[in-house]
């Protein structure tokens, strides 16, 4: 079921959104305030953000600026300001929608079937890369570059590195990744999962890999 974020400090109209948005089968959170939903963003996946604009403590440009600096989330922006200004604002912002109040319910939920249809299409037909720091992992090739280079890994190798990294600020155990990555194929003892550190942390020349004593391994979030 996919998640919208409704950006909304009125009551009312958050109330009437939700409940609207949950009868047409999506999932919904809400956020009062612009910095509310900066701090949800940062925590959970969403598919789609209802974004008012004149919200308290950071209104919804800024909002859509912070979160475009990470994410390219489909945003639509709801608002009573109707002004031209405010609507190349929100475009530069690169924003998916724009839609003015009052407005029709459902028109609404069309307007968010075609977003998240286009950006569904738009996903499918990226190449599919994960990127921290000098590190490009290319999800399609098995690949990965640092600084450029590029690196041929083993697939375990390969693997283990795409679950560290889709897992950032998470210490993965070393039974974690064995459980995730090897299943049933192995039975050996969990110094198989040191080998493939020191193997990639040799080849590739990276630090970022952290060994947690006794536990895992993590890569921190990048800020």
């Amino acid at each position: 079921m996919q998640h919208i974020l409704i950006v909304e400090d009125d009551l009312d109209i958050q109330e009437l959104l939700k409940n609207f948005l949950q009868d047409a089968g999506y999932t919904v959170t809400l956020a009062g305030d612009g910095a509310e939903a900066v701090s949800l963003f940062s925590d959970t996946h969403f598919d789609l953000i209802l974004l008012d604009i004149m919200l308290p403590k950071i209104d919804g440009f800024t909002v859509c600026e912070l979160i475009r600096r990470k994410s390219r989330v489909p945003v639509i922006m709801l608002t009573a300001l109707s002004g031209e200004e405010e609507q190349i604002r929100g475009l530069d912002l690169q924003v998916d929608d724009y839609i003015t109040k009052p407005f029709s319910m459902p028109i609404l939920v069309r307007k968010i079937r075609a977003v998240l249809r286009r950006s569904s299409m738009a996903s499918e037909q990226e190449h599919r890369t994960i990127a921290y720091k000098n590190l490009v992992l290319d999800l399609d090739s098995y690949t990965a570059a640092v600084d450029g280079v590029s690196f041929e890994l083993t697939q375990r190798e390969f693997e283990v590195l795409r679950e560290l990294l889709t897992h950032q600020g998470r210490v993965l155990t070393r039974q974690n990744l064995l459980d995730r990555l090897w299943k049933y194929d192995f039975y050996g003892d969990e110094r198989v999962v040191d080998t493939h550190i020191k193997n990639l942390r040799k080849k590739l020349g990276i630090d970022f890999i952290k060994t947690i004593r006794g536990v895992g391994y993590k890569i921190d979030k990048e800020n």
